[in-house]
């Protein structure tokens, strides 16, 4: 059940979530925000030592996780001298709680301090070199939502939306890590052969139902944002085998040590 609230302005929402989140975790100010997707879950242990851990309806305007392989859990972490604000679940777009609930989660990290956000996924991959358990940096993204979650005649630019600085530092940890463009579709279905095709015409080279709504909110709250899909599999149409969530978190499962290691290295140092 979501805690009852007065306000529709999702940024004042935003704000009371913040406040509660300070008094719950005892942690007065975040420095650095996580939101991890499908199969990712595996891989937090690795980020610090939990300093509080809550349920994301304790918070105004969150909603329970719907979604296998999202605990609907928050956590405080200690990683050096930051606090970390881990999501372990995410709203989803195709749930129809509408844009506004997706983004909240950002919002509230950016409410709460956060001058940074690392968003992660699982995704299928358009390269056949991406196996299943590559992580690829989000270079750029193209949006298939048909929305955004900025409301009214607020302008904001995209050029850069994933932060070339964050995303050097990622390679320079793991110089092996590649580059992508995500491509967000409304899902809950897997797209078609066909519209992975599209895909690859377009300039797209990872397919997903995630992400792109929350970096474009990120940007708006001023926060930088480094993107990292995990490809969980081939997209549609490229294996011949079909597609299943199962396999999305057996493939998280499976790259959590590396999963791990990346982002323990990463996020201090953001």
């Amino acid at each position: 059940m979501t805690i009852a609230t007065q306000t529709t302005d999702p940024f004042e929402l935003a704000q009371q979530a913040a406040a509660r989140l300070a008094e719950l975790t005892g942690v007065e100010s975040h420095d650095v925000a996580l939101v991890l997707g499908s199969g990712w879950l595996p891989a937090v242990d690795a980020l610090g030592e939990a300093t509080a851990e809550i349920d994301t309806t304790d918070l105004p305007g969150f909603n329970a996780a719907a979604v296998a392989g999202h605990s609907g859990k928050i956590r405080s972490i200690r990683s050096g001298d930051k606090n970390l604000l881990v999501f372990l679940s995410r709203t989803h777009f195709y749930e129809g709680k509408g844009v506004r609930a997706v983004v909240h989660p950002v919002r509230t990290a950016a409410a709460a301090g956060c001058r940074a956000i690392v968003l992660t996924n699982g995704c299928g991959g358009l390269k056949e070199t991406w196996t299943p358990g590559t992580p690829v940096l989000i270079s750029d993204h193209i949006n298939l939502t048909a929305t955004s979650p900025i409301e009214g005649a607020n302008f904001v630019d995209l050029t850069d939306l994933y932060s070339p600085r964050l995303r050097a530092l990622c390679q320079q940890v793991d110089p092996s890590l590649d580059e992508g463009v995500y491509v967000q579709f409304p899902g809950p279905h897997y797209e078609t052969p066909a519209e992975i095709r599209m895909v690859r015409n377009i300039g797209g080279d990872l397919a997903g139902m995630s992400t792109t709504l929350e970096a474009i909110a990120a940007r708006q709250s001023g926060m930088e944002v480094l993107g990292i899909s995990l490809v969980t599999n081939l997209a549609a149409g490229m294996s011949g085998e079909p597609l299943n969530h199962e396999e999305v978190l057996e493939a998280g499962k499976a790259a959590a040590s590396r999963m791990g290691d990346l982002l323990g290295q990463i996020v201090p140092q953001i």
